[in-house]
């Protein structure tokens, strides 16, 4: 499922029309991205949890050439499952 399958779903089981259904969409996408890039978590119940994981800075290596490369600290996005979520994905 894309994210244009993602609205008309949502349409048809709203009644909204495609165009308000694909705002809400963006709406509640652009939060947990804003919530996520200020540090904070966004916790969903039942479906799962969306966190901030920082990882360090480390030395890598080119495969090509062996040269050792440094590979700058980031921060990664985290998703963890709820249990309703789970359960419904192993019925």
């Amino acid at each position: 499922m894309n994210k244009n399958d993602l609205v008309s779903k949502v349409a048809g089981d709203t009644g909204l029309s495609k165009a308000d259904s694909g705002k809400a969409i963006e709406s509640v996408l652009d939060s947990i991205a804003g919530q996520l890039a200020a540090g904070g978590e966004v916790r969903l119940v039942g479906f799962g949890t969306f966190s901030v994981s920082n990882r360090k800075a480390t030395t890598g290596r080119n495969p090509r050439t062996g040269e050792p490369i440094s590979i700058p600290a980031s921060k990664q996005p985290k998703f963890k499952a709820g249990k309703a979520l789970k359960e419904a994905v192993n019925r």
